[in-house]
């Protein structure tokens, strides 16, 4: 190959890895708050529906446990380009759900607009390790869950998962119980043994019920089959893919604040319920 052909090979190698390094990159741009309008139509110039290509884009990666740090990131289409059509779905326009990866500390946050199209929150994470982050939003109709993987810095030493339990507490003197049929999950709530029957609606719904998978952190955000009410039971019909085990992470509201629950589902729990209950939900 002559000296000018293998000049012009060095240049579009060169091009060609500050092209992808520049698509990995986002750029850390200040936090513009949208208002309720912006949040439910999302329009922007260049912005598309998300599409079976999109994915989430995490401006920086890495956080120091038990700090209040800005989490930054974008959901991009499958040329790169910022989607900015969101719908509101259960009175927000974005969901972020944040875990360690040994199903622990586990947050549901709702984040901010900025300037480019992106979300902002400000979470802090308690303990060190690696950490799964879900934005879960509904764009053009279609309900979506895009993941990315951040680090928190410090020693990271995985807790095992509690084996299975009918209650979880809840704090605050609140105690959550299931009661598993087939597919069907319903918890009730006592506050000091007391039965709690004036449950809040909370973001449109009675409750909202997180399935994460042991292993892969596969994810499921679940409404309740009853509306957005108050009241006692709070039902949900949930399928449990896979032999692992998973983790729910119930959220209620009472007297004005939300409340986290946390059970095991053992392992198997997917396929014993399709048994009862003769069908795959």
């Amino acid at each position: 190959m002559s000296k000018l052909g293998l000049f012009a090979v060095a240049i579009a190698l060169v091009f060609g890895a500050a092209y992808a390094l520049g698509d990995a990159v986002d750029p850390d741009v200040d936090d513009v708050a949208a208002d309720a309008h912006g949040d439910s139509t999302g329009h922007g110039e260049g912005g598309g529906h998300a599409g079976a290509a999109e994915r989430l884009v995490v401006a920086d990666a890495r956080f120091e446990p038990g700090v209040r740090e800005t989490l930054r990131f974008r959901v991009v289409d499958g040329e790169g380009r910022t989607v900015r059509d969101f719908d509101v779905e259960h009175e927000r326009a974005m969901h972020v759900i944040a875990a360690r990866r040994d199903l622990t500390g586990y947050q549901h946050v709702h984040p901010r607009r900025t300037a480019d199209g992106g979300w902002a929150v400000d979470i802090a994470f308690p303990k060190g390790g690696p950490h799964r982050v879900f934005a879960d939003f509904v764009s053009g109709g279609k309900p979506q869950t895009l993941a990315a993987d951040v680090e928190v810095a410090g020693r990271y030493a995985a807790r095992p998962v509690p084996p299975p339990s009918s209650s979880a507490a809840a704090g605050d003197g609140y105690t959550v119980a299931v009661v598993a049929a087939g597919s069907e999950r319903s918890f009730t709530v006592e506050r000091d043994g007391v039965p709690v029957d004036d449950i809040e609606p909370y973001l449109g719904a009675r409750g909202h019920l997180v399935a994460l998978r042991e292993g892969d952190l596969a994810f499921q955000h679940v409404h309740p089959r009853d509306s957005a009410t108050e009241g006692r039971e709070i039902g949900f019909d949930v399928a449990l893919p896979g032999a692992e085990r998973h983790r729910l992470f119930l959220q209620f509201k009472h007297d004005g604040e939300v409340h986290t629950a946390a059970f095991t589902e053992p392992a198997g729990a997917a396929a014993k319920a399709h048994g009862e209950a003769g069908h795959g939900h």
